[in-house]
């Protein structure tokens, strides 16, 4: 009963200073909003990195040079070049290096304006080897993908992505036509089915050369930058990543573990780590939002202690009729909760909707971002809210409640 008669002097209260009730809990709406937006925007970046990952298939190896320990990247994930994976440590691994093999294809990347039909293109070309859609589970829309005598011979043929091929061709057939890569001629002869974005790349904004050719024609180089080994089951990948360790550190004349210049990864090993970052960085970001509460925090201590001294007479007229001192400190204590309440669940809903905005932005890019909101983080927003409001009301409640009466009712 007393409860109900104070949340509802606390609620009359903050109606009648509407303007500064809401300038007071601002920096609790703000710092629930960020809480809020940090978690669910974090969980869906999460959840875009992990689908991505996925989209490249479980059964999939990857090897990359440069060594790393099992939980850190290899060197040449972080734009060093190292030049001990080639092309022939691939193919002999494909020929005797396992059992549960099914394909595999190392890669080289370029970049450059790419000139067709009088018209240009600025994209990326990627050598490949023939078991490339294979690996990938790529389609060819028009025409055909290039084969093994080709990439030996160094043929000068190309696969255009679907967006290149609009863009340089337009509603004209590209196959047979000719185009320029670094100023080397090359046949289209196919035009790969669209596929979206995959594994961090627009697999429609670039086009496919044999391995060999990349290489000795277009980038002059003898090395692999990264490779991958398709698993006849996702069962299997255990057993085949240590297979790849095994006949690399043969191959490559490896006696001591420490001299290994290599990396081997499943895409169960990658989410893994993935997910370990995502988590300790969206926590972090989190822990950066908790400063703006902070800050409404004081902000609330400061306008509640004015308001005990423009209150001075009321208080003192309240314990003048019998009011307690726990009375007192209760009442501006649920004054104080009940603004930063108010403003934990006005920052949840705009924080909620600000996070559902991004997601649909984000889909409509075509990015494939779910939208997050857990129980957790909204269990999170009013805990803390109301956290808040106990943790810096009490100064201003018990300054109140150890007014003198008198001198209170004396109070100019």
């Amino acid at each position: 009963m007393f409860f109900l008669t104070e949340l509802t002097a606390a609620r009359k209260i903050f109606w009648r200073n509407k303007m500064r009730s809401f300038l007071t809990m601002l920096g609790i709406i703000i710092g629930v909003a960020a809480v809020i937006i940090v978690m669910s925007v974090g969980a869906g970046a999460q959840s875009l990195i992990i689908n991505q990952v996925k989209s490249l298939g479980s059964d999939l190896i990857g090897v990359l040079p440069g060594a790393s320990d099992e939980k850190g990247p290899p060197a040449s994930a972080m734009g060093i070049v190292i030049t001990t994976l080639k092309a022939d440590d691939i193919s002999e691994l494909l020929r005797v290096g396992s059992t549960h093999f099914v394909a595999g294809t190392g890669y080289v990347k370029g970049a450059d304006t790419i000139l067709g039909n009088d018209h240009e293109a600025d994209t990326s070309f990627v050598g490949v080897n023939a078991e490339y859609p294979q690996v990938e589970n790529a389609e060819i829309a028009n025409g055909r993908f290039f084969t093994d005598d080709e990439d030996r011979s160094l043929a000068r043929v190309v696969i255009l992505g679907s967006t290149v091929a609009d863009e340089l061709f337009g509603d004209s057939d590209p196959v047979g036509q000719q185009i320029r890569i670094k100023r080397v001629s090359f046949r289209v002869i196919g035009v790969a089915k669209s596929r979206g974005v995959s594994g961090f790349q627009n697999q429609d904004d670039q086009v496919f050369v044999p391995l060999q050719t990349a290489q000795k024609l277009l980038l002059g180089i003898n090395y692999i930058s990264f490779a991958r080994l398709k698993v006849d089951k996702p069962e299997n990948v255990d057993i085949a990543v240590a297979d790849i360790k095994n006949f690399l550190q043969m191959r490559h004349k490896i006696d001591d573990p420490i001299d290994i210049d290599f990396s081997v990864r499943s895409m169960a090993q990658g989410l893994s780590a993935i997910t370990q970052i995502t988590d300790a960085l969206k926590f972090f970001l989190v822990a950066v939002a908790a400063i703006a509460l902070i800050v409404g925090g004081v902000g609330i201590m400061n306008i509640m202690l004015a308001a005990v001294e423009e209150r001075t007479r009321e208080i003192g007229l309240r314990k003048a009729v019998g009011a307690t001192r726990q009375a007192i400190v209760r009442q501006f204590l649920l004054e104080s909760v009940f603004i930063t309440f108010t403003g934990g669940i006005i920052g949840i809903v705009g924080g909620a909707l600000i996070s559902y905005i991004t997601a649909v932005v984000a889909q409509s890019m075509g990015y494939d971002w779910n939208f997050v909101l857990s129980f957790s983080s909204i269990f999170l927003g009013c805990a803390v809210s109301i956290g808040v409001g106990l943790a810096f009301g009490i100064l201003p409640a018990r300054k109140a409640a150890a007014l003198n009466p008198i001198e209170a009712l004396r109070y100019e």
